[in-house]
């Protein structure tokens, strides 16, 4: 036995003994996660490069601009994020149930309402980039690059949303190593052509953003051939659900299962998304650091968030699958293993974040008033990271299941009702002032993850997902 197995073997049964995680569980949780990990780090990565070699040319008016930019981009991704929750949570369990032809269905579906809403993102996005920018308020410097970026990368979300398909289309499968590669792959290439027109051809924002836009664009040139059922190298990737445009395009009955499921999913991400326009505008009131500061804790945030994209969907497929097999109690029990070892993980990570906030900011922004704010952030977002990815877990189980309402209406509640009232208070309140936007970052997480873990310790979850497992009889 190898060494990396041993270890593996060794950590299993300690985490086993420990309660957190039963030993074969753990070896199923982490075969499907640490690809995804690995992919969660290559896709948040383009954003780090972006802000990192913008800030480093530019200085933080450009990572302020960018900061405005990324605000459309991530809620135009959430939605395809939802779209592709509720084809995670179908492919899985008809998949695991054993109707292959409806798990391909459910991924041709999805791939086509993916390009009727992408086509007119991308167009409104790239005509009215400025206008849209703007509406955030902020210095004519920030608006003017962060209006460029936009209109830059702007394409990129088609691929983008082609792509998250894709990915899910093979974690629904259970196959994360397939999407890592590809994704891993699509970051080098970010990192190389950014730098290349950043650095290399002094292109400012535009460089950064035309390479993430081709970064992206290659990445679905290279999913399109798993997709379509071909293998890469030794007879591996090829999607075992493969894509055809075969008859009928448009199934009623799973274009409405499909609707159900991703609605609410995608009103959830659309609430993160449209939620950071006020924060950021309250933000632009203290000036463009506090706006570079706060999307710096936001992004290092994202970034850490990567391991939720494993916890998350493992919890995602597992439990979807193995409800799509009858075996309720081995979907509890997997979604409470996998929602405790992600909050031993989430715990380590944070506290080295919160250990080496201070060169982490200094990645960023270099000026030493600056870098301060932009350190006492990355704290707040290293210590708000816990809950979120302990809510990543439990959401992703309930996914699985199918019940997606609740965690809608959680993220909601942190969003609105509480992280957006404290960040304006800062506004108002002269003692609490830009401290209101720290509190908002540790709200907005916590909220929900209280929520969601109430939600799935009820065990309504496994009477919502009887509705969509296929038919012992079919």
């Amino acid at each position: 036995m190898s060494r990396s197995r041993r270890f593996g073997s060794t950590l299993a049964r300690t985490l086993a003994d420990a309660g957190v995680i039963q030993e074969p569980h753990f070896h199923a949780t982490v075969h499907l996660a640490w690809p995804r990990v690995v992919t969660g780090f290559a896709i948040m990565s383009k954003r780090t490069v972006d802000l990192a070699l913008v800030g480093l040319v530019l200085g933080p008016t450009a990572v302020a601009g960018l900061t405005l930019a990324n605000a459309f981009w991530m809620v135009a991704k959430f939605l395809a994020i939802g779209l592709a929750g509720g084809t995670v949570s179908l492919v899985s369990q008809n998949y695991g149930g054993g109707d292959e032809a409806r798990a391909t269905a459910v991924v041709r579906m999805s791939v086509l309402l993916s390009v009727i809403v992408g086509i007119p993102v991308v167009a409104f996005f790239g005509l009215a980039a400025e206008p849209l920018v703007a509406l955030l308020g902020g210095d004519a410097a920030s608006i003017g690059y962060g209006a460029t970026y936009l209109a830059v990368v702007a394409p990129g979300l088609f691929f983008e949303y082609l792509n998250l398909i894709a990915s899910r289309t093979y974690a629904g499968v259970g196959d994360t190593v397939t999407p890592m590669a590809i994704r891993a792959g699509g970051a080098v290439a970010n990192i190389a052509l950014s730098a290349t027109f950043v650095l290399g051809l002094d292109m400012g924002v535009a460089g950064a953003a035309l390479g993430t836009a081709l970064a992206t664009a290659l990445v679905t040139v290279v999913f399109a051939w798993g997709m379509t059922g071909r293998s890469y190298v030794r007879g591996r990737g090829a999607s075992p659900v493969p894509l055809a445009l075969s008859r009928p395009l448009f199934d009623r009955d799973l274009l409405g299962q499909i609707a159900e499921v991703s609605t609410p999913l995608v009103a959830r991400r659309a609430a993160q998304g449209l939620v950071v326009f006020p924060l950021l505008a309250i933000a632009a009131t203290f000036g463009p650091v506090a706006v570079a500061a706060i999307g710096v804790g936001r992004q290092v945030r994202s970034l850490l968030g990567s391991f939720t994209w494993g916890f998350s969907i493992a919890a995602s497929t597992l439990v979807g699958q193995e409800l799509g097999a009858g075996e309720e109690g081995e979907a509890e029990a997997y979604g409470w293993g996998i929602i405790r070892l992600s909050l031993l993980v989430y715990v380590v990570a944070a506290a080295a974040v919160v250990v080496f906030a201070d060169p982490i900011a200094g990645i960023f922004v270099d000026e030493p008033a600056h870098r301060a704010l932009s350190a006492l952030f990355v704290r707040v977002a290293a210590v708000s990271v816990i809950a979120l990815g302990i809510d990543g877990s439990v959401t992703g189980a309930l996914r699985g299941a199918g019940d997606t309402r609740v965690p809608f209406l959680s993220a909601l509640a942190g969003l609105y009702a509480v992280a957006l009232p404290a960040a304006w208070l800062g506004t108002v309140v002269p003692a609490l002032g830009i401290g209101g936007l720290l509190v908002a970052l540790l709200a907005e997480k916590a909220v929900p993850m209280a929520v969601n873990l109430w939600r799935f310790r009820t065990n309504r979850w496994k009477a919502v997902s009887r509705g969509y497992r296929p038919d012992p009889s079919d």
